[in-house]
């Protein structure tokens, strides 16, 4: 095997005792292999085998998961830029994540709880999503911040102009009134964290992300080897453990990349009367493609209901919108493989 990367990282453990490790990379006859050894008092006492396969793309994402894992435990590696991605991370940027660190260990609980009562009061009325008006992140900031006028409230990252006309007079009646040990603004907050452990923080920010794409990754070829192996939703739902909508979503995400998605489509549409999928198709190019509820009370009606739900009916109109939009498509060779 070629070694084609490796890096030395260190942490310190227990009383300032160094302890090292090295990450490696190689690779032998197109199967590539992702490693950790440990190594204590100069030899080395352990190697994880992290990944071996034939895919770039996927060892890549194990490799940026699991090193986000290592660094947020306190490894530092000798050399740097080691996760191979350009660092986006502005000067701006590292503020509002301090700010965000700051705020997960420091908020005020009973005004967080009041301001997440207020948002499944105001989403119940609007009748939108919760997390639509306000993300949990961002009520964390301002329940740590506990801003009191509006002009306060505009230095909180996540709240703009448009947010701040529509929500801030209810979250200022929530805060204004609340007892605060800073004010604004709030360049104060960098020499309240620890440096450190601010960093560690960042890394498992790191993590999450890189977890979510490894999975997102790891769907993708199941769907791909199933759709080519003639499989149907269900059984990719149970080979996936991901729901038939994320599936379907998915499946979408496929088709406008290039990829052949259309065997799946004949699985899914055989037992779907010739006539109803031609409806569809009609109905798509009558009222257009962008929104599924005006196509489905065109073709079933507008008082339509099914004892079973409406799930099913609107799978079959999202797999046939990608066969309508297929159509409609300039004409380009279809990706099959992953």
């Amino acid at each position: 095997m070629q070694i084609v990367f490796m890096n030395r990282l260190s942490r310190i453990s227990g009383v300032d005792q160094e302890v090292f490790a090295q990450l490696w990379i190689g690779e032998e006859e197109g199967v590539w292999s992702l490693g950790w050894r440990d190594f204590s008092g100069g030899e080395e006492t352990q190697e994880h085998l992290w990944y071996a396969g034939g895919s770039w793309n996927e060892m890549l994402c194990v490799y940026r998961h699991e090193l986000a894992v290592k660094m947020g435990d306190g490894y530092r590696p000798l050399i740097d830029g080691v996760f191979h991605e350009e660092d986006g991370l502005t000067g701006r940027n590292q503020e509002q994540l301090r700010l965000q660190y700051y705020s997960e260990y420091n908020g005020n609980e009973a005004i967080y709880e009041e301001l997440c009562a207020w948002r499944r009061s105001r989403a119940s009325s609007e009748r939108k999503a919760p997390y639509i008006l306000a993300s949990n992140r961002l009520l964390r900031l301002i329940s740590t911040f506990l801003p009191h006028t509006p002009e306060e409230l505009l230095q909180i990252p996540g709240v703009g102009e448009g947010k701040a006309a529509q929500y801030g007079t209810d979250w200022l009646a929530i805060t204004s009134t609340a007892a605060r040990e800073h004010s604004f603004p709030l360049n104060w907050v960098h020499q309240e964290i620890e440096e450190d452990s601010f960093v560690s923080w960042l890394y498992k920010q790191k993590e999450v992300k890189y977890k979510k794409q490894l999975e997102r990754l790891r769907l993708r070829r199941i769907l791909l080897q199933g759709i080519e192996n003639g499989l149907g939703l269900e059984q990719l739902k149970v080979n996936s453990g991901v729901n038939r909508r994320e599936l379907i979503e998915t499946v979408e995400e496929l088709e406008r990349e290039g990829y052949c998605v259309e065997k799946l489509i004949e699985v899914e549409l055989k037992n779907v009367p010739q006539n109803e999928q031609e409806a569809i198709w009609n109905a798509y190019a009558e009222v257009g493609d962008l929104f599924l509820k005006p196509v489905l009370h065109k073709v079933y009606g507008e008082d339509f209901s099914a004892a079973e739900g409406l799930d099913s009916y609107y799978e079959r109109l999202r797999l046939i919108r990608i066969r309508f939009r297929r159509e409609q498509a300039p004409k380009v060779g279809m990706a099959t493989s992953f």
